[in-house]
């Protein structure tokens, strides 16, 4: 089935795009392409994704950002997402000790949500229980399992995840660069059920139970229940083998989350999936001639704990749909430039993501980061514009990723530049002062 414009005289807005994997990205992505006046067909490998039962306290939690908010605004849909999104201000720590500490994300007004749902553009053909299992480099021919006839489109977008199908033939191309990395803790998900039909705990804080090698944390969903996510090293999760050592477990390590779940309801969905692995994936380049791209966790998958996987995905729709208004939809020009534009970012956020899970499950208990929180946010205000908080840059603006690292990295030295002062002041002072004793 050719969908392909082979008509020298037809326009690029008549041209079809071939978007593989139907999820948010991908769906996004369709969305911009559809706006533009392409024929968007989407390809999915799972079946009718909207008929989906989804169980009650399951649904997925997902952060939206700046950057996925502007990413969405360009096609309206800004609006209607976040009507269905929960805000939240601020880190609530929970000390071992039954404690809690909130750390706010930002200033005042700067807030994070999540996502529940999203809409479907309109004039998109969906295309389901497509597996993709391989597509020509010369002629973009797609094949799919089940299916006898070839389709084919003008371009191809790569949104299927981060072990993609549409990668793979990058693999086989010469001066294409691929790395991944599984690091060694897996995640369990479980469900702290409403008491009295109400949240168990405050809904507009990223609830964090931060313990050194390993983390829980919770994120309310609109049914008044939480998702609550452990992060812990397999080789720990191995160590829990029976119902009772995961209430041991707990007891020792989360007493406080015990009944706000259930110790049954803990026990039971503890034991319902095994952990499950985190990877990142680094790739260069993200496109192909002109025939194809690679978007979202195709071209930069990353661990989970910058809340910036999906917002990274829907920047890169934005970041694409720019270039396409800078060089006119020209594929064979905004293919490589868009490589040269995102490579640099997609490698820095998925670094980022890597040392954000370090922070989020150590430093956050230490009075060393309470106190660079403290000077971070002390200096911003008294130089807004050239010293911003790591999290503000990433999470607040559209700040270039890559930009983010090296401006981050500058005022580290900056910050520790200023208690270095500060310290040799003290002492001095304090010298000084033990000087004058003497002489008195």
């Amino acid at each position: 089935m050719d969908y392909s414009t082979n008509d020298s005289k037809s326009t690029s807005k008549k041209k079809v795009v071939a978007v593989v994997g139907g999820g948010l990205v991908g769906n996004l992505n369709a969305c911009y392409f559809a706006k533009r006046g392409f024929q968007v067909e989407v390809f999915e490998s799972r079946e009718d994704i909207r008929q989906a039962k989804i169980v009650k306290g399951r649904s997925i939690n997902l952060v939206l950002s700046h950057r996925g908010r502007q990413a969405l605004k360009h096609v309206g849909m800004e609006d209607t997402i976040i009507s269905k999104g929960i805000p939240m201000h601020s880190r609530m720590i929970h000390a071992l000790n039954g404690t809690q500490s909130p750390i706010p994300y930002g200033k005042k007004g700067q807030v994070i949500l999540l996502l529940h749902s999203a809409e479907t553009y309109p004039n998109i053909n969906l295309n389901f229980a497509h597996k993709l299992l391989n597509w020509s480099t010369e002629t973009g021919a797609m094949t799919f399992h089940l299916f006898v006839e070839e389709i084919q489109a003008d371009l191809i977008v790569g949104c299927d995840g981060a072990f993609s199908a549409i990668r793979k033939q990058f693999l086989r191309q010469s001066r294409f660069n691929y790395s991944q990395t599984y690091i060694p803790h897996g995640y369990l998900e479980i469900t702290m059920p409403p008491i009295n039909g109400e949240f168990a705990m405050k809904p507009d804080y990223l609830h964090i139970w931060p313990r050194n090698t390993f983390m829980m944390i919770a994120l309310p969903n609109l049914d008044k229940t939480f998702n609550c996510t452990l992060f812990m090293p397999f080789e720990e999760f191995e160590k829990v083998t029976t119902g009772d050592k995961v209430i041991e477990f707990f007891q020792k390590y989360f007493p406080d989350a015990i009944p706000l779940i259930g110790a049954e309801a803990l026990k039971r969905d503890f034991f319902r999936l095994p952990a499950q692995a985190m990877v990142s994936v680094k790739c260069s380049s993200y496109h192909f001639g002109d025939k194809c791209v690679l978007m979202g966790d195709a071209a930069h998958a990353m661990v989970p704990f910058y809340g910036q996987g999906m917002n990274a995905g829907f920047e890169d729709c934005l970041v694409l749909n720019e270039i396409m208004d800078q060089l006119n939809e020209d594929f064979s020009a905004v293919l490589p430039e868009y490589t040269r534009v995102r490579v640099p970012d997609g490698q820095a956020i998925a670094d980022l993501a890597m040392y954000n899970y370090v922070e989020m499950r150590e430093h956050v208990n230490s009075k060393w980061f309470l106190f660079r929180k403290y000077v971070d946010n002390f200096l911003h205000i008294i130089m807004p514009r050239t010293i911003i908080p790591l999290y503000t840059m990433v999470t607040f603006t559209r700040t270039r990723y890559h930009k983010v690292v090296k401006h981050w990295h500058w005022q580290d030295k900056v910050r520790k530049d200023i208690v270095h002062v500060h310290s040799t002041l003290q002492f001095m002072l304090s010298f000084s002062a033990y000087l004058a004793l003497l002489t008195f």
